[in-house]
């Protein structure tokens, strides 16, 4: 089978403002055939975040794996729109229209995860998966999450580029960079290392998305879609605890447990991962 060959663009699209219509524009990888997937990354990532899936995914999906609004290679949000769910969700629903996508499939990391479960909850998608989702924490648990991003972000920026590029080059470097993120860090290239550092120090929605997620709980059921809750045995930013409370909140969701992988599971398991997505997307 040949190669799919990527779509790397930028797309822009209006958005309605307390202050009017607002322009907003994304960038992101398109490739593959098949039923749409849009797919969304973390906080302070970036959509290379799943590149390890993209390929399998692309075989039997059209894979659309987008950088949110502030992050990655996407601008930040124009003044007079604010980096919460009420604002992002539409403005994700209207990069679909722009792209042609009707109702696609959902994946979602982290952050990803409860925009993912949002759209579902909204019934803007065909099935949600969602790998470590935000949103089912406690406030201690919230607490600690936060208070370890903005470390994370803290040492990024304050770090020399030619620490971050020295520290990339062995697995004890890039165990010291990403360690709080990924089970096996070791595994991660140093050309990767080094671009989600950089995404993570130039993000530039990085502070507004975290004061907009200070009082956010997802509650609410997710009825009449498929959804799959997926977390890592050994999370160590969003405890795995809280797959326990996503499950109560949407009964229907099946509760997947990801052996050995950390939060972001792309890239300690593709193939568990991209096996989940598939297996929810059908």
């Amino acid at each position: 089978m040949p190669a799919q060959v990527a779509e790397v663009a930028e797309v822009s699209f209006g958005v309605e403002s307390p202050r009017g219509p607002r322009t907003v524009t994304v960038s992101y990888e398109r490739t593959g055939t098949g039923a749409p997937l849009l797919l969304l990354h973390g906080i302070g990532h970036h959509r290379q975040a799943w590149d390890p899936v993209i390929g399998v995914l692309a075989a039997e999906r059209d894979v659309i794996a987008v950088d949110l609004p502030g992050f990655g290679a996407s601008p930040a949000l124009p003044d007079g729109l604010a980096y919460d769910l009420s604002t992002v969700v539409p403005a994700l629903h209207a990069l679909c229209g722009a792209l042609g996508v009707e109702r696609p499939h959902v994946a979602g990391n982290s952050l990803g995860g409860l925009l993912a479960l949002e759209l579902g909850r909204e019934k803007l998608v065909r099935s949600v998966t969602a790998l470590s989702p935000a949103g089912f924490w406690n406030e201690a648990e919230r607490r600690y999450a936060f208070t370890t991003l903005r470390t994370m972000r803290r040492i990024a920026r304050m770090m020399p580029m030619s620490t971050v590029e020295r520290l990339s080059r062995s697995a004890v470097g890039r165990t010291a960079l990403t360690s709080t993120i990924y089970a096996r860090p070791g595994h991660r290239s140093p050309e990767a290392v080094v671009a989600e550092t950089v995404a993570l120090r130039e993000a530039t929605g990085f502070h507004e998305t975290l004061m907009a997620g200070q009082d956010v709980l997802f509650r609410d059921d997710v009825p009449e879609l498929p959804v799959t809750v997926a977390w890592g045995t050994r999370d160590r930013l969003l405890l795995r605890r809280q797959g326990i409370r996503a499950k109560h909140a949407i009964p229907g969701a099946r509760l997947v447990r990801l052996p050995g992988c950390g939060h972001v599971p792309m890239h300690d398991d593709p193939a568990l991962v991209a096996r989940v997505i598939l297996d929810t997307s059908r």
